[in-house]
């Protein structure tokens, strides 16, 4: 697994702040005019509950190149709490194994026969069958691979083993909920646990070097048909993970684990109430004591997974918006500043280069958009949000500026014909006004408008792209029901639509 992080990153977080030129030659997210498609492995055709790394994944890469886009966009790929939500995982490092596929278990002789409705079982007689073809004297590649890989990432694996281990052998119940000797990490009680769940945590580790194994071939097969990966990185770690079991010194959390205040956003154009994500926040001064450094390990993994990474909801860099831990809604908070500026500035001293996109999307203050512009991190255009407010809306596209990424619309939003159908006569009206009066269909008026934007990036959700409506969203904000599980089938996709949008990247100088 490669490293993007300098060797003297230490040393070199503690240096000055840099300057505009600096950052500006730094930032290489965005050199030159692509298109890409938004759409989550788990999203991808398949016989199981639900996509993975498999064959559909390859297809898919295959298909984004005959398309000519250049970029496949995902949601984070971390395991995932029972609500499926990638947005509150329960490491951010590890890879979520619902996305392993068993197929490739099978290709190297470690699986029977892949049946998806029993992916845990299926896992575990991998595993089984992987230690049992281990050499007695040497290693064979795949193993040398996998002892390498424990050893490289040690410094996260083994909490997040051990605590999936525990989490597991306690039902599925939060850590905040387990014996306290185990929620409070007892030295012993550890040191047991390690002992009586060795054969589980054995299992955890090779799921996360089977990811990791599976997503490096993926990635390298995209590269070699011109497709780069971007990523999502949520800027709040869920409550109930492995980084806020082991690391609480981190966060905002008493001496039993309860947050003192949650994170969230006020009430905004999805929710009247805000939405009140329930994350703890970090505890700031500490992480800048020791020069940011468990930021700078996160920034490591995401780098070892993708070319580009979105941080979500990066106004919280500047300020966050605090949620009393009891209240009920959103609505209570307050803003309170972020040490923004000094951990961008630790994390690009430590790296050669940050391909960073801004998520600034809300409440943005002029401070926000000179935090963004300082690093000279790309922003986010949404045309769902173009159509109100007249002809300064930032969103319309005679506003927009080339160091930026265009959608149509994002996992937050309903599909582009879905929206447009509910809009009123008059708003239709503007925007078949502001669009020239195309003669196409909804939602590909919007589709060219993204891609002939001066915006160095468009990206189209394959919603979009498959010009389906209502009922085929995959988030609907502030809400935990219904959501995370849509997925499309390769009959949805008509047989001259890779050539439609060839002909549309090639038109608009976006070809990958």
């Amino acid at each position: 697994m490669g490293t993007g992080a300098d060797s003297g990153h230490d040393k070199r977080a503690a240096q000055a702040t840099p300057t505009d030129a600096q950052t500006t030659g730094a930032n290489s997210a965005l050199d030159q005019r692509q298109a890409g498609i938004l759409l989550h492995p788990t999203s991808l055709p398949g016989p199981g509950p639900s996509g993975d790394l498999g064959h559909a994944a390859y297809r898919f890469v295959e298909f984004l190149a005959a398309s000519g886009m250049g970029i496949w966009q995902t949601l984070p790929l971390g395991p995932t709490h029972t609500d499926g939500s990638p947005y509150q995982c329960l490491s951010v490092h590890a890879g979520n194994a619902e996305l392993i596929s068993l197929d490739w278990l099978v290709d190297r002789g470690w699986l029977a026969k892949a049946k998806p409705a029993q992916r845990g079982r299926c896992l575990g007689e991998a595993y089984r069958a992987f230690a049992a073809a281990r050499p007695k004297q040497g290693r064979s590649e795949l193993h040398a691979a996998h002892d390498a890989f424990v050893e490289d990432e040690g410094d996260w694996l083994e909490d997040y083993a051990l605590y999936a281990a525990l989490r597991a052998e306690q039902g599925g119940r939060r850590w905040l909920e387990w014996p306290a000797d185990l929620r409070d990490r007892d030295p012993a009680a550890l040191a047991g646990a390690r002992e009586r769940l060795a054969d589980e945590i054995a299992q955890v580790r090779f799921e996360q070097f089977v990811f990791f194994r599976q997503w490096s071939e993926l990635r390298r097969y995209a590269h070699e048909h011109g497709v780069r990966m971007f990523g999502d990185m949520p800027i709040f770690v869920a409550h109930d993970s492995a980084e806020v079991w082991a690391h609480r010194e981190y966060f905002a959390i008493d001496e039993h684990g309860k947050a003192q205040a949650v994170a969230g956003v006020p009430p905004d154009y999805f929710s009247a109430t805000g939405q009140r994500w329930g994350n703890p926040h970090y505890r700031w001064k500490r992480m800048k004591a020791d020069g940011f450094k468990w930021w700078i390990r996160r920034m490591h993994t995401q780098l070892e997974l993708f070319d580009l990474i979105r941080v979500d909801h990066f106004r919280g860099f500047e300020a966050y918006w605090e949620i009393p831990a009891d209240a009920e809604t959103a609505m209570q908070g307050r803003w309170v500043k972020a040490p923004g500026k000094a951990l961008l500035s630790a994390l690009y001293n430590a790296f050669d280069a940050l391909p960073l996109v801004a998520e600034d999307l809300g409440v943005i203050t002029a401070p926000v958009e000179a935090l963004r512009r300082r690093f000279a991190l790309p922003g986010m255009k949404i045309l769902q949000f173009a159509f109100g407010g007249g002809p300064d809306n930032p969103y319309l596209p005679h506003n927009h500026e080339p160091d930026s990424v265009v959608y149509t619309g994002t996992h937050d939003n309903d599909t582009t014909l879905a929206w447009y159908r509910s809009l009123d006569a008059d708003t239709r009206a503007y925007i078949g006004d502001y669009l020239g009066h195309p003669k196409d269909r909804m939602p590909w008026p919007l589709i060219r408008s993204a891609l002939a934007s001066v915006a160095r990036l468009a990206v189209v959700p394959m919603q979009d792209v498959l010009g389906l409506g209502a009922g085929h969203h995959m988030n609907r904000p502030g809400t935990t029901e219904g959501n995370w599980g849509w997925r499309f089938t390769w009959d949805q996709v008509a047989p001259d639509l890779a050539a439609r949008l060839n002909h549309l990247t090639g038109l608009y100088g976006r070809r990958g």
